[in-house]
């Protein structure tokens, strides 16, 4: 299996992370995995293609804001808040206090089923 790239903490960039965090779904990623702890890929609630939330979690994970840890068939997602707050004290508070979330359970709703239209 492939190893996954995880950034040292010397070598995660300010640039990369505030990047990762300024995606509303990336965002809501890590809200999530902050308040409810480490979750595997399909338990957001994201109205994208599950091709869309990897590459979402690749970017969070390129960044050194997650860990990814393979389990089976499935990626658990965690944050990487001792290497955030050693590197940037307090940006990932000040980040998720800025948040507003869409509201407990919300998410951002269910996708629209195939041929479903709005008119």
């Amino acid at each position: 299996m492939k190893q996954l790239h995880h950034p040292d903490r010397k070598d995660i960039q300010l640039a990369s992370v505030l990047y990762a965090l300024s995606d509303p779904i990336r965002l809501y990623v890590v809200s999530e995995i902050c308040n409810h702890g480490p979750q595997s890929c399909n338990s957001f609630k994201v109205p994208i293609a599950k091709s869309t939330l990897t590459h979402h979690a690749r970017t969070l994970r390129e960044a050194g804001v997650i860990h990814t840890r393979v389990q089976g068939t499935q990626r658990i997602l965690s944050l990487r808040t001792e290497d955030l707050d050693e590197r940037f004290p307090g940006l990932l508070d000040s980040v998720l206090q800025a948040y507003v979330s869409p509201g407990p359970d919300e998410g951002f709703g269910e996708p629209e089923e195939e041929g479903q239209k709005q008119g």
